[in-house]
């Protein structure tokens, strides 16, 4: 009769240590080398999908990595340089991340948009309203991936409204429109719903009362 045992350490070698837990910064970054993957025509909508899926849920530094493996960001074989609070201050932000994983989360109000979103529902609901938001950007990209999920956006009515997107066994709706004044912002709607919904806008009556400098 035989027994399983686990493999042994060679003698003057230590056990491997754990994979390292990963952290809401090292998905932001994935996320943004996903995105941009997906800007780029290296990855399909549904590829992009579902990597994003698994990427809310990994646990491990590790397993974020192997979504990118594959990925010109993803050769890179020297650590990023580690930055002082200071300095990841003074750095330019990235993407505004909106993530819903069973569960719900919402922006809105008087906030800055920047130039992207990244919105993903995952068996869960994402609801974005730029009605009141400040325009900094003359082109707002938002990337928008739901799986079993759902993600609703509102903007305002004089705004143009150009949507990219794709339904996977889904919904991919945007009501587009182009606004009269050459100087509105644009919102470009991009991603994938697969088995959800992804719908964007106009509300009747809210609009950017300055459209020279983004003040709403």
């Amino acid at each position: 009769m035989t027994t399983d045992k686990p493999p042994a350490v060679p003698l003057g070698k230590a056990a491997p240590p754990p994979a390292v837990r990963a952290s809401d910064a090292d998905r932001d970054r994935v996320a943004d080398i996903l995105r941009e993957a997906l800007a780029e025509g290296r990855l399909q909508a549904d590829e992009h999908a579902e990597r994003i899926e698994v990427l809310y849920t990994a646990k491990t530094v590790p397993e974020l990595e192997k979504l990118i493996d594959d990925l010109p960001a993803g050769q890179r074989t020297e650590a990023p340089p580690r930055l002082t609070p200071r300095e990841r201050a003074a750095r330019p932000s990235g993407p505004r991340n909106v993530v819903a994983v069973l569960g719900g989360a919402d922006r809105g109000g008087s906030f800055r948009v920047g130039s992207a979103i990244n919105a993903v529902a995952v068996c869960g609901g994402v609801d974005i309203d730029l009605t009141e938001a400040i325009f900094d950007h003359p082109e707002v990209v938002i990337t928008a991936t739901a799986i079993c999920g759902g993600v609703c956006i509102k903007v305002p009515e004089n705004v143009t409204l150009v949507c990219e997107g794709s339904g996977i066994m889904g919904a991919f709706d945007a009501r587009e429109m182009v606004a009269t004044d050459p100087g509105a912002p644009v919102v470009r709607l991009r991603g994938v719903a697969i088995w959800g919904a992804v719908e964007a806008a106009a509300v009747e009556g809210k609009r950017i009362q300055n459209l020279r400098d983004g003040e709403s």
